[in-house]
């Protein structure tokens, strides 16, 4: 992760067991691919087809380590992870494309 990604990366706290929610802070636009990486892993991806949403297990890279527990909101592409664990800290990074652009959200999640 650059310096400047890291100047301009949410950070997130939140307690074992507990739950967080990271949010974007943009509207989805219908045509927009999202996609969430944790570890350079695909872990979420809402795709343009409307309700083409894979989370975890479901996407091709991806593994048992958040099995039934990361929910993915279509309209605003927050990421919430449900009875985190110490493991689940790192950053996560968001990608957005576009027809128009392209662009990448970083979060830093520790779980204490």
């Amino acid at each position: 992760v650059s310096t400047a990604q890291r100047d301009d990366m949410q950070r997130k706290s939140v307690k074992e067991k507990e739950s967080v929610t990271l949010d974007p802070g943009v509207m989805k636009n219908p045509t927009d691919l999202m996609t969430w990486h944790f570890n350079d892993i695909c872990i979420a991806e809402i795709s343009e087809e409307p309700g083409e949403i894979c989370t975890d297990v479901q996407c091709k890279d991806g593994d048992e380590r958040f099995r039934n527990r990361l929910k993915l909101d279509h309209q605003t592409g927050s990421l919430t992870i449900t009875n985190t664990t110490t493991t689940d800290s790192g950053v996560y990074q968001l990608q957005i494309i576009s027809r128009s652009f392209s662009i990448i959200r970083s979060f830093s999640v520790t779980i204490t």
